[in-house]
């Protein structure tokens, strides 16, 4: 009896030790780790997703939409646990319209986690999700449009895949319109099927910003531009079309364009947005500005003439005309329509160079215009203490000075609506805000712009730079600029800038225009390059904007 008593009593003690250790395991469980199981548990049931909001729409004075933003996804891979890459790469690449060779590198890359395809609209995403596929999801996502193509790139710029901005007013005010993100709870059930949808906080989207510019305006310039690019072939080219009678731009246009949907094959060149960004002499465009210095001071009159010598020596330098002439008898306003250096170098000196460096800050050169654009360059003015012998040879006739176009067309704005400098207006609400205009301060009197500005008739009269310019049923008012550019060695001799700068109508403005064509091939001279240009875009804008005829 003594040995199957033994057995019983080994197999009571072995059943407690069992009992022991199921208790010992339990307490363990839940009462050392329950709080971790239990939080793993939940985070195997329970997601949390990021709900974008969407950015706000940049649009034109019309209302319209030049970028917007709709809802989207981004596709990723598990790599690990697709089971058979080919066969998956291959219906991926059909739902997306992809091509099958990126989707088999991104779902066969190695680590745990990549992007299939990113910024995917709602259409694809679906076929994707349909497919039901193992290792295959997809995130919320924002997608950017741009339902006017590729319409003013390098003004509005681009955006990261994150959705901030890049460059351009994309980023200048991407405070405004980039969105705040909600978040999502969502529950699986056992089998990771979702059975609850719970929102957790709200997305926000951006608010809008609303341009000055016309679409169709800009639409226009940029056609213009694409004809002097077919035509002449240059580096690039701008143009600006800016509302004199309220300084709002309505049009700046770069070439050559830029997709902001392939910022992989853009150049940082390619993506600037010339009108603020491009420093460059202004050459004889310039030249409007030493005559209304010099009528302003009272250095000249616009009956005052002068006889001038074919050539002019100004310490080390002698300057001559951009064709060989004799000395001739020419007046202030045949100074300015034949666009002549020396007859422009001797006014200038005629005023000294400490009073005309005093008028080249007042016409706002030398410091930013303060557009509401990020990264505005300020040109390069050289201080009066600094000035050589030779730089009233220089800076009369627009050498030896670094300027923007949209400090030109500010400038000209002044001669065009009676002698006050003010802003240029690019932005006109933010958000519910509406933008000020700037008041502007007074540069010249109302009768010295409009003795400039008749003078400025003559360069597209018979005997000036750019006689062959004309609208019908307009009066024009502008000027030529030819200018070599600087290069370590001096100046080129085969690399120019051709620039026009008018204003329409000349004696009741409603519009200045800027034109700036860097290094163009077959031809340089401003006459006949940007000058065209102008008188093209004046012929659009007038009509369209209901300025009557004369």
């Amino acid at each position: 009896m003594a040995r199957p008593q033994r057995r019983v009593g080994l197999l009571f003690l072995f059943g407690l030790i069992l009992l022991s250790g199921v208790l010992l395991r339990a307490f363990w469980l839940q009462g050392v780790q329950g709080n971790s199981l239990a939080s793993q548990a939940a985070s195997q049931q329970v997601a949390t997703v990021t709900v974008p909001g969407l950015r706000g729409a940049i649009l034109d004075r019309n209302g319209q939409e030049l970028a917007g933003s709709e809802e989207g996804a981004s596709i990723y891979a598990t790599p690990y646990q697709i089971k058979d890459p080919q066969t998956e790469s291959e219906a991926v690449a059909k739902a997306l319209d992809a091509d099958p060779n990126d989707v088999l590198k991104a779902i066969t890359a190695p680590g745990g986690f990549s992007y299939v395809q990113r910024k995917v609209d709602l259409a694809h995403s679906t076929k994707v999700e349909e497919l039901g596929l193992e290792g295959i999801g997809q995130h919320p996502d924002t997608i950017r449009t741009r339902p006017q193509g590729p319409l003013a790139g390098q003004l509005i710029g681009a955006v990261s895949e994150d959705g901030k901005g890049l460059t351009g007013l994309e980023l200048g005010e991407d405070s405004t319109l980039h969105g705040v993100d909600g978040e999502r709870q969502l529950v699986n059930d056992a089998l990771g099927d979702p059975i609850s949808l719970k929102t957790l906080t709200d997305a926000q989207d951006g608010a809008p910003v609303k341009l000055t510019i016309d679409a169709s305006v800009q639409a226009e310039a940029e056609k213009v531009l694409a004809e002097v690019g077919a035509t002449h072939d240059p580096v690039n080219a701008s143009a600006i079309v800016m509302d004199t009678r309220t300084s709002q731009v309505l049009a700046m246009a770069s070439w050559p364009p830029v997709d902001l949907d392939d910022l992989g094959n853009a150049t940082s060149d390619q993506l600037l947005n010339l009108g603020t960004g491009y420093n460059f002499e202004p050459g004889s465009t310039f030249k409007a500005f030493t005559v209304a210095s010099a009528l302003e001071s009272g250095t000249v009159s616009p009956s005052s003439s002068f006889t001038l010598p074919p050539s002019i020596q100004v310490a080390d330098r002698v300057i001559e005309e951009s064709h060989p002439r004799g000395t001739v008898t020419l007046g202030v306003g045949d100074i300015l329509a034949q666009s002549s250096n020396v007859g422009s170098v001797t006014i200038g000196l005629e005023m000294g160079g400490k009073s005309f460096s005093k008028w080249i800050n007042k016409f706002g050169f030398g410091k930013p215009t303060g557009i509401e654009y990020p990264g505005e360059e300020q040109g390069l003015v050289l201080p009066y203490d600094e000035y050589s012998g030779s730089t009233m040879g220089n800076l009369p006739i627009g050498q030896g000075i670094s300027v923007t176009p949209i400090q030109m067309i500010q400038a000209y704005g002044a001669l065009a609506n009676g002698g006050i400098l003010r802003q240029p207006q690019l932005i006109e609400k933010i958000g519910d805000q509406e933008v000020a205009p700037d008041p502007g301060k007074r540069v010249i009197s109302p009768e010295v712009a409009s003795e400039v500005r008749t003078m400025l008739e003559g360069v597209l009269a018979p005997g000036g730079t750019a006689s062959e310019v004309s609208v019908p049923g307009y009066t024009l008012a502008g000027k030529t600029g030819t200018a070599q550019i600087a290069t370590e060695d001096g100046y080129s001799e085969s690399k120019f800038v051709a620039s026009f700068m008018g204003i329409a109508p000349a004696q009741n403005p409603a519009v200045a225009i800027s034109v700036i064509v860097n290094q163009p091939q077959n031809g340089y001279y401003g006459g006949e390059v940007a000058a065209p240009a102008f008188g093209e875009l004046a012929s659009f804008v007038l009509p369209y904007l209901g300025v009557p005829t004369e």
